[in-house]
């Protein structure tokens, strides 16, 4: 029976290695870009982690009865449970997945699920846009969570809440779905002076330092001297050539 035992403890720390190997399977990819979306994905860890752990516990719980009814299990039961141990630990590990929200869930929620929403999508589009981009968007992750904390102080029906939600949730995405559909050959040709590349690059730009003063202003409490609305529509319709824009 300690032998058995032994291998159980054996068992089960081999599988909570396994576990954090899983976990930690992540650190290959690049990390969130903002505390929103790592609050997503956290929560979604304790899932798996419990899940994996009620499984664990069910699997050697009934090996236990079944030894006691049994006289014991053997070197064959205990292999069983080890192996279905094993399998529970790397199918349950990785699921649920983090659902990557569709562009048109991003401004459902309140603020602090828009911010979370807005960059999970962001980070999902990163591989398919140029560097320089891709790193704006990185950065942007930052000033996203900034403005998410001052949105929860700030009435949901608010003018300036849905002039935000509106600059983040639909001009942002949609700026990025829109060089997306540019064929990948066409977007290092100059038009209007610029590659989409270069047009991408500074249209985010200049949404990021768009979040950085309207993070400012509410956080001065100027909820009335807000002017998103006039400034994010030159980026959206601003240039008739630029093909960013056209989509």
């Amino acid at each position: 029976m300690n032998d058995l035992t032994r291998q159980s403890e054996d068992i089960m720390t081999a599988a909570g290695r396994s576990l954090s190997e899983q976990r930690a399977g992540g650190v290959h990819r690049k990390a969130s870009i903002g505390q929103g979306s790592k609050r997503i994905k956290r929560t979604n860890w304790v899932k798996r982690i419990r899940n994996v752990m009620i499984a664990i516990f069910a699997i050697w719980v009934a090996g236990g009865i079944a030894g006691a009814i049994l006289n014991g299990i053997g070197v064959m039961g205990v292999m069983a449970l080890a192996l279905m141990t094993v399998i529970a630990v790397a199918v349950l590990a990785n699921y649920p997945k983090v659902k990557i929200p569709k562009r048109a869930d991003i401004n459902k929620g309140d603020a602090r699920q828009l911010v979370g929403k807005t960059e999970l999508w962001l980070e999902s589009q990163r591989l398919a846009l140029p560097p320089p981009a891709a790193k704006v968007v990185e950065d942007m992750g930052v000033q996203l969570d900034a403005l998410g904390l001052q949105l929860e102080a700030v009435p949901q029906d608010h003018p300036a809440t849905r002039e935000v939600r509106q600059l983040v949730g639909e001009t942002l995405p949609e700026m990025i779905d829109s060089y997306r559909k540019i064929p990948a050959n066409l977007r290092a040709e100059k038009r209007a002076g610029a590659t989409p590349d270069q047009q991408l690059t500074e249209g985010l730009g200049k949404i990021s330092k768009e979040i950085d003063h309207v993070t400012r202003q509410l956080a001065e409490g100027s909820l009335d001297d807000l002017a998103v609305k006039h400034r994010y529509l030159d980026y959206k319709y601003g240039d008739p050539a630029d093909p960013v824009k056209e989509g």
